[in-house]
Formats: structure tokens, sequence, C-alpha cells
């Protein structure tokens, strides 16, 4: 039997919401994914530490307070920097349509809007670490 993919819950930035981000850890832990939470208010570089030290497959960023571009760029530069590339991260949170085109091209695998279904946010999470999986 395969272990379960370990997957990353941060909440970057100055953000002190974390009630989505417990109820999305929940709905992963609940559907087989190992769940690394890192808890309120972490910069970018505490988050990538400890993506690489967990070994995760997926950085699951929660942001609310509309720093969604220059955060989840910063998170996916800093996996780079840090020679790890190979970490998926997915954006959730208040995250206007528009953007949604810019998060992919700054190299996030997945977006969830505000409202998106947990099993929809689940079903994006399995399909990003299947296709890890293949990879490796």
């Amino acid at each position: 039997m395969a272990a379960a993919a370990r997957i990353l819950i941060a909440k970057p930035g100055l953000d002190g919401h974390d009630r989505g981000a417990k109820i999305v850890a929940r709905a992963l832990r609940d559907a087989g994914f190992e769940v690394v939470f890192t808890g309120i208010r972490q910069r970018v570089e505490s988050i990538v530490a400890t993506a690489v030290q967990e070994d995760v497959a997926v950085v699951g960023l929660s942001i609310l307070s509309g720093a969604h571009l220059a955060l989840t760029a910063r998170v996916v530069e800093g996996l780079r920097a840090a020679d790890a590339p190979d970490i998926a991260v997915v954006v959730g949170g208040t995250i206007p349509a528009a953007d949604v085109p810019r998060l992919h091209a700054a190299g996030a695998g997945a977006v969830f809007p505000t409202g998106t279904p947990l099993d929809a946010v689940v079903a994006g999470v399995r399909a990003l670490t299947a296709t890890a999986a293949r990879v490796v």
C-alpha cells in the first residue's frame, strides 16, 4: 500500500483567520492525506523550510488578505531556490476570478477560490499528487 501524500497547509502573511484552512486540512486528512498545518502568520521562508523538512508533495496556501499573487509567487520561487521545484503549490481563499490565470502563471498548480466545494479541493490535490507520483 502506498504511503499517503503529505500536504502542508500554510497561512502566509498577516492574515489571522484560519477557519477555512482548518476545514480544508481536515477534509484532506479525512480523504487519506497526511496533513501538516503551520498555523497563522507564517513567513514565506518558514513555509518553504517546513515544506522541504516535512518532505511534502503539496503546499496549500490559504490567503484571505489580498496578497495572494505576491505570496504565491514568493513561495514558488522559494521552493525553486531550495531545490524543491517538484513540490506543487495550490492556493485558496479570497481570490478574484481575474487573478486565477495570473496565479497559474506564477506557478500555482491549482486555485480554489472561496466557496469551492471540499470534494473539488480534494480531487484537485489528489490529481496533483497522482501526477507527482507518476513523475518520480
